[in-house]
């Protein structure tokens, strides 16, 4: 039994350990399944939540009512939207947005208008965000939203709102504007699913980047579509349509609607829904909490009205708006010479895109300062707290003049808005505002408190040329601007006062312009050709040909006589005639004036400038051209009176020839010539050789004895001097040395110290000259060193007696110590 019980249980047990660990294996898979099947199942239940949240959002879509909607809270928006609005303190929705939203959200396209400052940018950004969302629309999806903007600065001022009220989405988001580098957009331009851009960067990316394409975009936003017509981008935008697929939603919002965009509209949108949204008991394009104002003044008077605002709101944001680019430019360098006492900025076009922008987020940022800008801050900008905007120039329609004031009086803040009118604008401006339900007040400037900068402007002029070219290219721009204004009831260039224009900024005169077709070809030719100096026979129109070109195509001189930018037969003779009367009489003293009255842009272009002038030696200048022309001084040298100059026509090979130095020192005379002068004064080499007759006249081999014999004496002569001196170098080094011996005598006998002397420490009075390494006489002689002196019998004797007596008296004086110090003891 025993054997049977140990025989049994060894054999038993293996089996049943095999059997108990198929049931924990069979126990782990059934629990691993069932984990499967839970996760299964919660991914299940998360996706058949979030599809009847996406259902019950599209119900609420399609049952939203706006009216009963008062904050964001109860519109039909996601949770990251929701989340997004919050984090970013959007709470209550403005009109526009109401408005717009339940027909956005529902897919359809709208063609909104609002005031500047009323949230546009909100009203389409919220759509883009839920449409793509309720689509579930991934990165491996591609592009499914497209804003385009007309400037730079308005597409990053959108891109950041998309940035604040989208942080919580996952969707990707790009910003495609010009003045960045093309390469790196292109790298990340396929993974983007919203593109905010401009439309000359976008079409660009259309047709040269690999792999881009927007054949499933969802969503086109345009804002500010009538600037982006007005800019010249027509053609480009009918590009970028005919790229996009058919079946999208479009957006398009803007301030004011011309009839471009109703024309974009009815060619890009489907059955839109017009919205156009004005406050409650105002029915302007502007908002009621904007104060607007106007003065008349004289064009020659501007700057110095504008320079006396700016002194008297040092401490208010002001913007003020130039038609030009060229006169933003000049005003901000003459103003920030004047030193107002407040940060002056100027924002362009031409600017390059780092420093626009931060001049952006300077203005932005800032409590008080005065930025001069063009039209490129006039659309979209959001700048907080901008106390006035002043329009120096009359905008060029109703449309531009809303869009300006925008910049101020923005959501609920207060703002104020002062246009300057010459008396030839006021008329015409004032009907078109009318059409626009705009009204403006007119107030009236205080004489005692204006402030004229003309003679400052002046001064600058004449001692910066860079601020006179400035002020000329300003004065062409501004001429250039009211020439080619459609609407001549506002703008009339016969009736400017150009000269004083001219005067108040600082110009010696009025530069000549010429304005059409002919007038620009013209100067395109002359600005590829060589100028020439003078005026031409007929005298039309070459008056100029000394004139400035401007980078535009406009004519800029420096002379006064022209009256106005347009050459009519009049005002040619009138011109003549002042050059004929001036060049009559002529001041017999010059002044500072006059010199600056005739002087040219001296450091602006001045090496360009002297390459393209064909400069005229001649002087056949008539009498009007001597007026404004110098004369350049005939030097040539008299021919000697034969009445006619010799002319040479020399080839090219003789021309190169004369000017080779190599090939032009055979006509000059040999190196080393030396000359010597007679009694006479005759010139004569130094080493002249004689003629051979006059040499073979006397006897040639006594003359050879004679010349060998004088030699040879001189040579005597010259051997004897130099064996003296070296006798005295002799004599003078055995004397130093006897010297030296002495002294070293006298030095072991003597008691006191012994000071080492050099070789000539004898007669050196203790100054012992330095070495230069030069060769001495010793050296010159054989370059042997004097062998040390012996030592006399005598005076060894003499000195060992000295030594032994020493040695004595100090042992005596020991043994005197010694005894001392043992009586002591």
């Amino acid at each position: 039994m025993p054997s049977v019980a140990n025989n049994a249980g060894p054999s038993s047990t293996p089996a049943a350990q095999r059997q108990g660990k198929g049931k924990g294996k069979g126990k782990e898979k059934g629990q691993d399944a069932e984990k499967r099947q839970k996760m299964l199942h919660a991914k299940h239940r998360r996706r058949h939540a979030e599809d009847r949240a996406f259902a019950a959002l599209e119900q609420a879509v399609a049952d939203f009512d706006p009216e009963k909607a008062e904050t964001f809270a109860d519109f039909p928006l996601s949770a990251p939207t929701q989340r997004g609005l919050k984090q970013a303190s959007y709470t209550r929705p403005t009109d526009i947005q109401a408005r717009t939203l339940a027909h956005t959200l529902r897919g359809g396209d709208v063609l909104g208008a609002a005031r500047t400052g009323s949230g546009k940018t909100l009203a389409f950004l919220l759509p883009v965000l839920e449409l793509l969302w309720r689509r579930r629309w991934g990165p491996q999806d591609g592009l499914g939203a497209l804003v385009i903007s007309p400037t730079r600065e308005l597409a990053m001022q959108i891109f950041d709102v998309l940035r604040s009220v989208g942080q919580y989405h996952s969707f990707s988001a790009g910003l495609v504007i010009g003045g960045k580098n093309v390469k790196d957009e292109q790298d990340r331009l396929g993974r983007m699913n919203i593109l905010v851009a401009t439309p000359g960067r976008l079409l660009q990316h259309m047709d040269q980047t690999a792999g881009f394409d927007a054949d499933h975009l969802q969503v086109l936003v345009l804002d500010e579509a009538d600037r982006i017509l007005d800019m010249g981008f027509s053609r480009t935008l009918n590009a970028l349509l005919a790229h996009l697929p058919k079946s999208r939603q479009s957006l398009l919002f803007s301030a004011t609607q011309t009839q471009s965009v109703k024309d974009l509209a009815r060619l890009s949108l489907k059955d839109p829904q017009y919205i156009a949204v004005r406050e409650a008991g105002h029915e302007g394009a502007t908002p009621r909490s904007l104060e607007q104002h106007y003065l008349v003044c004289e064009l020659d008077r501007k700057l110095d009205v504008l320079w006396s605002f700016v002194k008297a709101h040092l401490k208010a944001k002001v913007l003020v708006f130039m038609s030009s680019g060229k006169q933003v430019r000049f005003v901000y360098e003459a103003f920030r010479k004047l030193q107002p006492g407040i940060p002056l900025l100027h924002l362009l076009g031409k600017q390059k895109l780092t420093k626009r922008l931060d001049i952006f987020q300077r203005f932005t940022s800032t409590t008080h300062a005065v930025l001069f800008a063009t039209d490129i801050a006039a659309r979209g900008l959001d700048f907080p707290a901008v106390d006035w905007v002043v329009q120096l120039d009359a905008p060029e329609d109703a449309e531009t003049y809303i869009h300006r004031v925008g910049r101020t009086a923005r959501y609920d803040a207060a703002g104020r808005a002062l246009l300057f009118l010459l008396p030839s604008e006021e008329r015409g401006m004032l009907a078109e505002l009318a059409k626009k339900e705009v009204t403006v007040a007119k107030i009236k400037v205080r004489e005692s408190k204006t402030q004229s900068v003309a003679q400052s402007l002046q001064s600058f002029c004449f001692q910066d040329p860079e601020i006179k070219y400035l002020g000329q290219r300003a004065f062409v721009s501004y001429l250039r601007s009211v020439h080619l204004h459609a609407n001549k009831d506002v703008f009339r260039l016969a009736d400017l006062p150009i000269k004083r224009f001219a005067k108040s900024l600082g110009l010696p005169g009025a530069p000549r312009i010429r304005f059409g077709k002919a007038g620009a070809e013209e100067a395109k030719g002359r600005k590829n050709a060589s100028r020439v100096l003078g005026v031409g026979e007929g005298g039309k129109g070459d008056a100029d040909a000394d004139a400035d070109e401007d980078e535009d195509g406009e004519d800029v001189g420096d002379a006064s006589g022209a009256d106005s930018g347009e050459e009519d037969d009049a005002d040619l003779a009138d011109a003549k005639a002042e050059f004929a009367a001036a060049a009559a009489a002529a001041p017999a003293v010059r002044t500072k004036y006059d010199r600056m009255f005739e002087r040219k842009n001296q450091n602006i272009l001045s090496s360009h400038y002297t390459k393209l002038i064909a400069h005229d030696v001649d002087g056949d200048l008539n009498e009007a051209e001597d007026f404004i022309t110098l004369k350049r001084v005939d030097h040539s040298l008299d021919d000697g009176g034969s009445g006619e100059g010799a002319q040479y026509e020399l080839s090219k090979r003789k021309t190169r020839i004369g000017q080779s130095r190599k090939a032009m020192l055979k006509y000059k005379p040999a190196a080393g010539t030396k000359l010597v002068f007679d009694e006479e004064g005759e010139a004569h080499p130094a080493f002249e050789i004689a003629d051979d007759d006059e040499f073979r006249r006397g006897d040639v081999r006594a003359a050879g004895q004679e010349f060998a014999t004088r030699e040879r004496e001189q040579l005597r002569v010259v051997d004897r001097e130099d064996k003296e001196v070296a006798r005295e170098k002799k004599k003078e080094k055995k004397r130093k040395r006897k010297e030296r011996e002495r002294e070293m005598l006298d030095g072991e006998k003597g008691a006191g110290p012994v000071v080492a002397l050099g070789e000539e420490g004898g007669d050196d009075d203790g100054y012992v000259s330095p070495d230069f390494g030069f060769i001495g006489d010793e050296e010159e002689e054989g370059e042997r060193e004097a062998p040390p002196a012996k030592r006399r019998k005598k005076a060894r004797h003499n000195a060992e007696a000295e030594a032994e007596a020493e040695g004595g008296d100090l042992a005596a004086q020991e043994a005197l110590a010694l005894q001392l110090l043992q009586q002591g003891l």
